[in-house]
């Protein structure tokens, strides 16, 4: 491990905007935890892509619902590679149904993951992150937008949201900052599922760039927060969306 290499746990990086963010971390010097659920197989992959390009990475297994798991990977990662500097909050859910439709079941496993596992991960980021740090949480422009079936995940993160701003008054004097970034709609498999070609393209043109957003928009704007040139930013929630909302 060198010493001067700063770390960075993603959460959710076996795919989509979590992988993206994960290679681009990894691109930029950082030595990369990339977290899974349970898609082992994908998140060893990323690691192994990101060590034949020449840098360093883990794949740890937690479910960031479970505190036991948190603690769990951020003692690992003290462990191998000497602390933290960057935790990313990528790991989420988003299932579809009307309010009046909802069960307790998908609005209890909607909760513990996206508003929870921030939850846990951001309690025990808090405590160890290294001065100079990094809490950047994941939301979603479409709490702008407030469209049907789509009400428990805006309700979570609107959550995250304000969990974010309250994070960064409560690290005062640790030159630690806690930001956001809220995507817009992202050909991600997450995203993609259960959607029609004639949805997506609409969803497409929503926005005045005309064009679904990728996962590495979303790596560009995090590789940003997190690099020097970001450090000014702090209790922000930034919309990265093609001015969608």
């Amino acid at each position: 491990m060198n010493a001067a290499r700063k770390v960075a746990i993603v959460t959710g990086a076996s795919q989509g905007i979590g992988k993206a963010v994960a290679l681009r971390l990894a691109a930029d010097g950082f030595a990369v935890v990339v977290n899974y659920a349970s898609n082992a197989a994908e998140a060893d992959n990323v690691a192994r892509d990101i060590s034949s390009a020449g840098g360093m990475a883990l794949a740890i297994q937690a479910d960031v619902s479970k505190q036991a798991d948190v603690t769990r990977l951020f003692e690992e990662t003290a462990r191998q590679l000497g602390g933290v500097d960057v935790v990313v909050n990528n790991a989420g859910i988003m299932e579809l149904k009307p309010i009046a439709d909802a069960a307790d079941e998908l609005f209890d496993r909607t909760i513990a993951i996206n508003v929870r596992g921030t939850f846990n991960m951001m309690r025990a980021g808090m405590k160890v992150i290294r001065g100079g740090g990094r809490i950047i949480n994941v939301s979603s422009s479409v709490l702008g937008l407030a469209l049907p079936t789509y009400g428990v995940y805006i309700a979570s993160k609107a959550a995250v949201e304000a969990l974010t701003r309250a994070a960064a008054n409560e690290l005062r004097g640790r030159n630690i900052s806690v930001n956001a970034v809220a995507p817009g709609p992202i050909g991600t498999a997450l995203f993609l599922k259960g959607k029609t070609q004639e949805d997506i393209q609409n969803f497409a043109k929503r926005a005045p760039l005309e064009r679904l957003g990728t996962p590495a928009d979303i790596a560009g704007v995090i590789s940003f927060l997190v690099g020097e040139e970001g450090g000014w930013i702090n209790g922000q929630v930034i919309r990265a969306n093609g001015g969608l909302v």
